[in-house]
């Protein structure tokens, strides 16, 4: 079995397939498919094309010279017919694609070995250029000691606020018990009214005062992230 190459493409026609074309000097063009066919009448030219193997060997894509290639060579040599022979002829043609193969993958690992190192200085370089996106933030212990002190400062005002406002509230409500007391009001009403409002009172100024706390906390803790 004969099989032909593709007169644009270089791929392998098969008995029984593709197109053939004789011009008239009797020359004979095989073509795989139509795609090439078309393209050899518009007169492309296969060096130019990318999908084809004249295009891929020029750019230096794939093996175009190696001794390989010398086994393949056409000898129009007439040779009497000998069993031996032949059954030697076909374990060569197997070896032969074999060593045609490992040499071809040995090829496009080193070619591919190029545009990794372009690939890894690529990406050296961009490492470079963000290194600060990288970096591991630095932590300066005597800014957050700052923060921490200036914070429980602000505590601590803020509870001695609410402890005055607490003392003031205590001594209100004491001048008014002893204001009760010398109109000459019923003693025991005074006692119920003092236990009714007092702790009331009590209360909502230690609600007023635990939130004023949180307030004056919070708005210390903003501070110090924004400075």
């Amino acid at each position: 079995m004969r099989l032909e190459k593709c007169y644009f493409c270089s791929s392998t026609v098969y008995p029984g397939h593709g197109i053939q074309f004789v011009r008239n000097d009797c020359k004979i063009f095989r073509f795989c498919r139509s795609k090439c066919h078309k393209s050899f009448k518009k007169k492309r030219n296969p060096r130019k094309i990318r999908w084809t193997k004249a295009f891929r060997k020029a750019a230096g894509k794939e093996l175009a010279v190696d001794p390989a290639f010398e086994f393949e060579r056409k000898r129009d040599v007439p040779v009497k017919y000998d069993r031996e022979l032949w059954q030697k002829t076909i374990k060569s043609m197997h070896r032969v694609q074999e060593i045609k193969g490992k040499r071809q993958d040995q090829f496009i690992q080193n070619r591919l070995r190029a545009g990794r190192k372009i690939a890894d200085k690529n990406a050296v370089g961009e490492i470079e250029k963000n290194k600060h996106i990288l970096e591991p933030k630095v932590i300066d212990k005597k800014k957050i000691g700052s923060k921490s002190r200036a914070l429980k400062k602000a505590r601590a005002a803020a509870v001695m606020d609410v402890e005055e406002e607490m003392d003031k509230v205590d001594r209100r409500l004491g001048s008014e018990d002893e204001e009760m007391v010398d109109d000459d009001q019923d003693i025991t009403d005074v006692g119920h009214d003092i236990k009714v409002v007092r702790p009331a009172k009590k209360r909502a100024v230690a609600q007023k005062g635990k939130a004023k706390v949180k307030r004056k906390v919070r708005s210390a803790e903003t501070a110090m992230e924004l400075a």
